[in-house]
């Protein structure tokens, strides 16, 4: 596949969206001069937990550059630098920031579970303990995918991970195991909803409370901390570099939508599914596209991996009825390989994600380049 002329559409889009957005342009410019005053304040000294709301989208929010660094910006305490191993603490922030969860709170479940490994329980090095759990990080071997060691790409159904790079999925290999962890934490909720992410890991109030304590105290900031994708004061960097005003509408309503729940059928306001708040995101910029994900995986043309850009879809063989040609489940591209998307019911909120480990991705489509999208941006300026 090549990727698709850009030109045309790119245009047309800047022609429409400068015309749409002439009339309400010095309003909107005050509307962003205060709220970047306002909220940074009202952020300062806050409890991270929060559902971020569509006001914030508009405010003066950080660079790119500087939330690009936030996954990695809260630094360890010297607690955790004396009491996590050197090796273990290298592990939690490498695949807390691959994955996009907080990895003071991988390295609190880590010091939880099993003092980072040197617990000597059953079940830590080998075997199991009374509760069939397993390894460093303490995964029940079902949740983990059936056996301990499992050869990856072999039709895994759980959280075995390949943190090493062997091949396989080993419950007591502690890179394998935290990488897996953190799958598991973001699959659940993290890292916005993340006493809904801990209490799935181990379905206990108490747990989630000490796992949470200990995780401030491993940051050096005293707080839990928030990678780029959870932090709504990094929205704007996402809507600044979209290619066009008519893409740049459609992110800002998505990104809005953030912290909602799920639900299947769902095109808002309240909750939404997958392929709904994509066709409202568009309806947004005045654009109409199918409504299912099957009815917007033939729309939009085809675009190669490593050509997507924001706005465009990238779709996955997910959910029941679906496979490598008939994809079940969608997502919208915010920026190099970050996606916005309403997963599943038990998967949080609505949160940008991101899809480059994916191993189920079918493919990128750009629906700006369809031809009846064309005709209405056309229509839009007569």
């Amino acid at each position: 596949m090549t990727a698709p002329p850009r030109s045309t559409a790119v245009e047309v889009a800047r022609r429409v969206g400068l015309r749409r957005l002439a009339s309400r342009g010095r309003s909107w410019r005050g509307l962003a001069v205060a709220l970047a005053v306002i909220v940074p304040l009202t952020l300062f000294g806050s409890i991270i937990l929060m559902t971020p709301s569509p006001s914030m989208l508009l405010g003066g929010g950080r660079s790119g550059e500087d939330c690009a660094q936030a996954a990695t910006a809260t630094g360890e305490s010297a607690t955790a630098r004396a009491d996590v191993p050197e090796d273990y603490l290298a592990l939690y922030k490498k695949f807390g920031e691959k994955i996009g969860v907080q990895w003071n709170v991988l390295a609190a479940i880590g010091k939880r579970e099993t003092d980072h490994g040197r617990s000597s329980l059953p079940g830590v090095r080998s075997g199991t303990n009374y509760a069939g759990a397993a390894g460093p990080m303490q995964f029940l071997v079902s949740t983990w995918g059936g056996k301990a060691k499992i050869k990856i790409g072999s039709g895994i159904n759980g959280y075995a991970s390949d943190g090493d790079g062997d091949g396989y999925g080993d419950i007591y290999n502690p890179a394998d195991a935290i990488l897996g962890a953190a799958k598991m934490l973001k699959r659940n909720g993290a890292p916005d909803d993340l006493r809904r992410a801990i209490f799935v890991y181990n379905r206990a109030t108490w747990y989630v409370d000490q796992v949470l304590e200990i995780a401030k105290r491993y940051a050096s900031t005293g707080d839990i901390g928030v990678p780029p994708e959870a932090d709504p004061d990094c929205d704007s960097a996402y809507v600044e570099t979209a290619p066009d005003d008519v893409v740049r509408k459609i992110l800002e309503y998505a990104l809005a939508q953030r912290g909602k729940p799920y639900r299947w059928g769902g095109t808002g306001p309240d909750a939404f599914d997958c392929s709904g708040i994509i066709y409202m995101a568009y309806r947004n910029a005045g654009l109409t596209i199918p409504r299912t994900t099957f009815g917007q995986w033939p729309f939009g043309v085809r675009v190669e991996e490593g050509s997507e850009q924001p706005g465009d879809l990238v779709f996955f063989n997910a959910g029941p009825g679906t496979a490598k040609d008939h994809p079940g489940h969608v997502g919208m591209v915010v920026s190099e390989g970050k996606m916005i998307e309403a997963r599943c019911t038990l998967c949080g909120p609505i949160k940008v994600t991101t899809y480059g480990d994916r191993q189920n991705i079918v493919g990128f489509t750009r629906p700006l380049q369809n031809e009846d999208v064309l005709e209405q941006l056309k229509r839009a300026l007569t």
